[in-house]
């Protein structure tokens, strides 16, 4: 995709790998990347987070977790690109409607487009569905607790969503900066069991194994990506972010990426020798199933009846 040269800014650094101009600075990479060699480093990337993860086989299906937001639009825009030409592995995507008015509807808009051009099979799942109650409705009065709650009802909704696919593989979008704050995360709260588990790992047919392609993606190469495409959507942020802890790690995260560069991919690569260190020693509970609904959990019973015994309560 080589850019006009009437439309290049005066001054705009040239590829690294080629004469074509920049389109982005890779500042823990120390170089710049035009717009054709962007897309085959972040495709390759993707292609090789999946081999290692957990490798794909014919009869696979994998769900997407389509939210209709940048990160789940690239990666159902990802895999169906890298995953095209491959007529023994079925691609879906999976959207769940909390009910989080004036946010959620215009979302759900974006995901519904995207399927529709791509020709994908969709799935919506709704909260009014699943819990009989929209997000709103269930946190009024426990809007400090938005994250915790939607994440438990989110992953419940997601996997009924999987399972109504028939999906063997669940890919969430989840990029280099989520990930690298959710490691953070789990080292400020002291939460050793978390920061050693792998959600990637064999379930041993007890649970649909999550995937996680964009996970050594930063959230910029996924923006700048859209943007080559024509798929970039200004789209409202979530009005309860304000209470997440994530936030404030976010802010802090990024500056410590600015000043040192490469400071993600360090917690990230330092995620995965602790959790190949307690491989044989696992940290937390070991799998079992709840004793009220049955799901695979690590305690008696599972986050969701334990979140609905509190929300009674």
């Amino acid at each position: 995709m080589a850019a006009d040269p009437e439309h290049v800014p005066a001054g705009t650094p040239s590829c690294s790998l080629c004469p074509e101009p920049a389109v982005i600075f890779q500042r823990d990479r120390n170089r710049h990347l035009c717009s054709t060699h962007l897309t085959s480093d972040i495709e390759e990337r993707v292609a090789a987070t999946m081999r290692e993860q957990n490798p794909l086989v014919p009869g696979d299906c994998i769900a997407v977790g389509l939210s209709g937001g940048k990160d789940s639009t690239a990666l159902l825009l990802l895999l169906h690109r890298i995953l095209g030409a491959r007529n023994d592995i079925r691609l879906v995507a999976i959207t769940i409607d909390e009910g989080i008015a004036g946010y959620r509807e215009e979302t759900v808009r974006s995901a519904d487009r995207l399927v529709a051009t791509l020709g994908i099979e969709h799935y919506t799942i709704s909260f009014m569905e699943l819990f009989g109650d929209t997000l709103d409705g269930i946190l009024k009065g426990r809007e400090e607790q938005a994250c915790s709650i939607c994440g438990v009802l989110r992953k419940k909704a997601l996997t009924t969503g999987a399972e109504r696919a028939g999906a063997t593989r669940l890919a969430t979008g989840h990029n280099l900066d989520d990930e690298a704050q959710s490691v953070l995360m789990n080292v400020l709260r002291g939460d050793l069991a978390r920061l050693t588990r792998n959600s990637s790992a064999d379930s041993s047919g007890r649970f649909i194994p999550r995937i996680k392609p964009l996970m050594f993606i930063h959230e910029k190469e996924i923006a700048t990506y859209l943007l080559l495409r024509g798929e970039w959507t200004d789209l409202p942020e979530c009005p309860y972010v304000c209470h997440a802890l994530r936030r404030e790690v976010r802010v802090m995260l990024a500056g410590l990426e600015y000043e040192f560069p490469g400071t993600m991919l360090c917690l990230m690569e330092n995620k995965k020798a602790v959790e190949e260190l307690f491989s044989a020693h696992p940290c937390g509970e070991p799998i079992r199933h709840c004793t009220k609904c049955g799901d695979p959990c690590s305690g008696e019973l599972c986050q969701l009846c334990h979140l609905g015994h509190s929300l009674r309560g």
